[in-house]
């Protein structure tokens, strides 16, 4: 019973992520890309609450999504050489994932207080705002990018252990393993526009949402022999 509630447990936290991630950005009523544009203040404005509220469930599936990766090292019994290969996947992802969300967190920040302090500016004036805002937006493109690179290399670690060791299966392993080569290859190979990662976005949570059923049917973890 104790193993099984940890399954469940585990695979809860994949869900609860995937669907925090998914809905949060899907129900936001405007999307801001790489950059702030005059126009995006206003739309915020108009559906101010419901903006805020979106972006904090998608910052907590980031959140928990960092959660579940950890809570599914732990509930596995590793030997040595699975641990030297998961844990330090799920780390670099840990960390990657942090990053990207407090990259995200800018557009958070500056989006809800931007709207309020442009309403009833002139165009001139919130132009001015937006170029007030190109240097550090500059630096947190890059600091979102760097976060998806890491969890891509995290994913790729995590899968590969995942894949060797059998404690998956198979398709999941993989599926991980490809996710994280595609937001590497993605993120360093495209010009710096964040709207091209999104097709990686919607498979990382898929994976999330798959990831969390499988554990949970699978019930007791997989135990690993000498």
């Amino acid at each position: 019973m104790k193993r099984d509630l940890t399954a469940l447990i585990t695979g809860c936290y994949f869900i609860v992520a995937a669907v925090l991630l998914w809905l949060g950005w899907m129900l936001m009523p405007t999307h801001i890309d790489s950059f702030f544009k005059t126009s995006d203040f206003a739309e915020i404005h108009s559906n101010w609450h419901w903006w805020i509220w979106c972006y904090r469930f998608h910052l907590f599936g980031h959140a928990i999504s960092a959660i579940a990766l950890v809570a599914l090292g732990g509930s596995r019994e590793l030997e040595a050489e699975a641990r030297v290969v998961i844990w330090p996947g799920i780390a670099v992802a840990f960390a990657g994932i942090f990053i990207t969300a407090l990259g995200h967190a800018f557009y958070y920040h500056h989006g809800a207080w931007g709207a309020l302090e442009m309403q009833g500016k002139s165009e001139l004036q919130i132009l001015a705002f937006v170029e007030s805002l190109r240097v550090d937006t500059e630096y947190n493109t890059c600091l979102v990018r760097f976060g998806r690179v890491f969890t891509g290399l995290g994913l790729l670690l995590l899968g590969v252990g995942l894949f060797k060791w059998k404690l998956l299966p198979a398709p999941v392993s993989g599926v991980a393993v490809l996710i994280g080569l595609a937001a590497m290859a993605l993120t360093m190979g495209l010009p710096d526009k964040l709207s091209l990662y999104m097709p990686i976005f919607h498979v990382w949570v898929l994976w999330l949402l798959g990831t969390g059923i499988v554990v949970i049917r699978s019930g007791k973890p997989r135990q690993l022999h000498p």
